[in-house]
C-alpha cells in the first residue's frame, strides 16, 4: 500500500523502510515550509537565511557575534557567512567592526535600520506560522517537537 507521500510524489514502488518513509517526509516538509517562508519574505527583501541571520543577531544584543559566531547558531549552515554579512552590511541592516587589537576579529551587529525590519517583520512570520501548523494541536506539535529533537540528537 502506498503512503501519503508516496502518492504526492508519484512514487512507482513503495519506500523500502519506515525509516526512509519518515526521513523523506521531514525532507518534503522542509522543503514546502521553507518555500512557503521564502515566498512570504521577498516582499521584505529577504532569503530565509538573511532573516535568520538578523535574528540572530538581534537576540546577540549591543556586543553582536562574529562570522563564525553566527554560522553556528544558524538553522542552516552557509558556505559563505563573510559574503553573507556583506550583503546584509551593504543593505544597511547590519555593520561589522574589526578589533583594533586583533584585526582577524570581526564582530557583526545588527543596525537601527536592521532592527526595524524585524520589527515588521515579527507579526507577519507569527501569523505565518500560524496558518502553516495552526492546524496542528499544541499537543501534537510539541510531540512532533520533541520527536525531531530526539532524531537531531544523533547527528
Amino acid at each position: 500500500m502506498f503512503s501519503k507521500l508516496s502518492v504526492e510524489i508519484r512514487a512507482a514502488v513503495p519506500f523500502s523502510s519506515r525509516e526512509e518513509e519518515a526521513s523523506l517526509n521531514i525532507l518534503r516538509t522542509a522543503a514546502l515550509l521553507e518555500h512557503a517562508v521564502a515566498e512570504r519574505l521577498k516582499a521584505f527583501e529577504l532569503t530565509p537565511t538573511q532573516y535568520n541571520v538578523l535574528r540572530i543577531l538581534r537576540g546577540a544584543g549591543p556586543e553582536g557575534l562574529c562570522r563564525s559566531e553566527v554560522t553556528e547558531r544558524m538553522l542552516t549552515p552557509v558556505p559563505d557567512a563573510t559574503r553573507l554579512l556583506g550583503r546584509l552590511e551593504e543593505a544597511g541592516l547590519v555593520a561589522r567592526d574589526r578589533n583594533p587589537d586583533d584585526h582577524r576579529v570581526v564582530t557583526a551587529r545588527i543596525t537601527r535600520s536592521g532592527l526595524e525590519k524585524l520589527a515588521d517583520l515579527d507579526g507577519p512570520v507569527q501569523r505565518m506560522h500560524e496558518e502553516l501548523l495552526g492546524h496542528i494541536p499544541e499537543e501534537d506539535l510539541g510531540r512532533l517537537t520533541a520527536l525531531l529533537e530526539r532524531s537531531r540528537e544523533r547527528m
